[in-house]
């Protein structure tokens, strides 16, 4: 089983790593992390925000191995939600966990515009996490 996991590093990143990570864990799946770029430029060179996403995606990656996923991660660029959904075509994807945390309208309110669209148009199966939900999975150290 191969699960895509979208992270924007918003303060519901840690739970639904945790979450994401029992999942694969569990099923003996791979986690896959991904971070989407905003819709820029590219720069020439490897710039301190480079070094920080790298670090970032790191610890990520190093908390969900330490749950017992097996983890690979990717960053894209563009638009948020096409680009999960192409992720999960592009490296094939049985599951899309995603996290649901709103902020305008009420369908947006309820789980995110991102969230909202990626569950309209994802051709696999989609699991919306709520900020706070996955801390009963955390392990105990």
């Amino acid at each position: 089983m191969t699960i895509l996991c979208p992270i924007d590093f918003s303060v519901a990143t840690e739970a639904l790593v945790t979450y994401s990570a029992a999942l694969a864990a569990g099923t003996g799946g791979e986690l896959r992390l991904l971070h989407v770029l905003e819709p820029q430029p590219a720069p020439a060179s490897e710039t301190a925000a480079d070094t920080e996403l790298k670090q970032r995606l790191q610890f990520y990656q190093d908390a969900a191995t330490a749950a017992g996923a097996s983890v690979t991660t990717a960053v894209t660029r563009g638009n948020a939600a096409q680009e999960i959904v192409e992720e999960a075509r592009r490296y094939p994807a049985d599951i899309i966990v995603i996290g649901a945390h709103g902020q305008t309208g009420l369908t947006r309110f309820l789980m995110g515009s991102t969230a909202e669209t990626v569950v309209r148009t994802a051709t696999c199966v989609t699991l919306l996490v709520k900020p706070g939900c996955p801390n009963k999975y955390r392990q105990s150290a």
